[in-house]
């Protein structure tokens, strides 16, 4: 976990890696929980056996699944002092580059790509960042993704 006091000290950290999350276990679990609550029910994700002879040799995880994991990833890799809320702006671009298999184990390389100051009437900053997943064991990204976080003072 790394730790900055102050916007000004992510403010100097713009264009260089300022954390790595710890390794994720996906289950299968999860994939059917995700499933239910968005209803993508599509087969590669939720049918074991049929996923087992499908393109992908088993069950993989959902992309929006991958995706959904950013903010539990975000916190447990780096936190701002002066920051009292953090809220999830959005999203500029995001690619899901290779599948992420039910059993596999993902984390977030994120590089701080702009810190830029709110408005005076809302303290605080936007932070642009590039979020590389990778899946343990791969040397290819499963997902990048360039997400805007608003921090609050």
């Amino acid at each position: 976990m790394r730790s900055f006091d102050r916007f000004a000290d992510l403010a100097a950290a713009v264009g260089s890696e300022i954390a790595v999350s710890d390794w994720t276990l996906i289950t299968q679990q999860q994939v059917n929980q995700f499933a239910d609550a968005t209803g993508d029910h599509q087969w590669i994700h939720v049918d074991v056996e049929r996923a087992k002879a499908g393109p992908f040799g088993g069950p993989i995880a959902h992309g929006f699944l991958t995706l959904s994991l950013l903010p539990r990833l975000f916190d447990a890799s780096f936190g701002i002092a002066e920051s009292r809320m953090a809220v999830n702006y959005g999203l500029n671009k995001v690619r899901f580059i290779s599948p992420v298999p039910v059993g596999g184990r993902v984390r977030a390389r994120l590089k701080l790509l702009a810190c830029t100051p709110l408005p005076a009437e809302t303290p605080g900053v936007q932070l642009t960042l590039e979020a590389t997943m990778e899946l343990e064991g791969q040397a290819k990204p499963v997902c990048v993704a360039e997400s805007l976080v608003r921090h609050y003072a």
